[in-house]
């Protein structure tokens, strides 16, 4: 893929009316996590019956390599448990239960809920390379090959593609303008994935250029919604996930 050359203008273009613009997919972010705790299974469930598109789960490894759904390394900010995910083994953690009755649910719990909503998919973050066998194994036991999509950053990433060749990846990207040719070779990804503040118009017409849709992160405000889909992503994650779908629409 080729890109143009770093530091060099973008030419702007007017952006066309939002209505003629297909419909950006509504990612929700660790689920529906205003209602219900992050990266658990009511709030996987809740994001999905408000119709997202996909639901973005982050994966840590237990001390015995089980991927469960868990952003930090520890379980400290989300559990009140000041432990390192990786020193519990899969059933240990399994067993802990935590205000409510709530608990820490394995990645392949999410992947079966997934399969009652079969237009959806599931967004799997990871933040480095250890977890990536491991989930996608869980991602072929459970016959989900083409239910889900990675994202994250590009080291993460070379290890999801060194496994399978052809699932979509979205390249989690935090410096103004695109990734150097060579690694869009090596990683192949689908989406250019930087976060709100990154993103204009020209930012996606140069991925387009490049072969890359834009996907963008995490959008909780109504304007900014808007501002989005103007600039012609392909792709919102937001942890409010039923405005989300307001402001969208349902068409496409």
């Amino acid at each position: 893929m080729s890109a143009r050359r770093p530091g060099a203008a973008a030419q702007p273009t007017d952006a066309p009316p939002t209505d003629s613009l297909p419909r950006p997919l509504a990612v929700a972010h660790r689920g529906d996590p205003y209602r219900f705790r992050e990266n658990t299974l009511p709030s996987v469930a809740a994001a999905l019956a408000a119709g997202a598109d996909a639901v973005e789960v982050d994966v840590q490894l237990t001390r015995d390599g089980v991927p469960v759904l868990l952003h930090d390394a520890t379980l400290k900010r989300l559990w009140g448990l000041d432990r390192p995910v990786r020193a519990l083994t899969a059933e240990r953690l399994a067993a802990q239960r935590f205000e409510g009755g709530q608990r820490v649910p394995a990645l392949a719990e999410a992947l079966e809920l997934l399969a009652g909503y079969p237009a959806a998919k599931l967004m799997i973050d990871l933040d480095e390379p250890a977890p990536a066998a491991a989930a996608w194994r869980a991602v072929t036991e459970a016959g989900a090959e083409d239910r889900v999509l990675f994202c994250g950053p590009a080291h993460a990433l070379l290890a999801v593609r060194a496994l399978a060749p052809r699932v979509p990846l979205a390249l989690t990207w935090k410096q103004p303008g695109l990734p150097v040719a060579p690694l869009l070779a090596d990683l192949r990804p689908h989406y250019l994935n930087p976060p709100f503040g990154l993103v204009d118009r020209a930012l996606t017409e140069r991925a387009a250029e490049a072969g890359l849709a834009v996907s963008t992160w995490t959008v909780d405000l109504r304007r900014t919604m808007r501002r989005m889909r103007t600039a012609g992503v392909a792709s919102i994650t937001s942890n409010r996930i039923a405005l989300l779908r307001s402001v969208l629409g349902s068409g496409r």
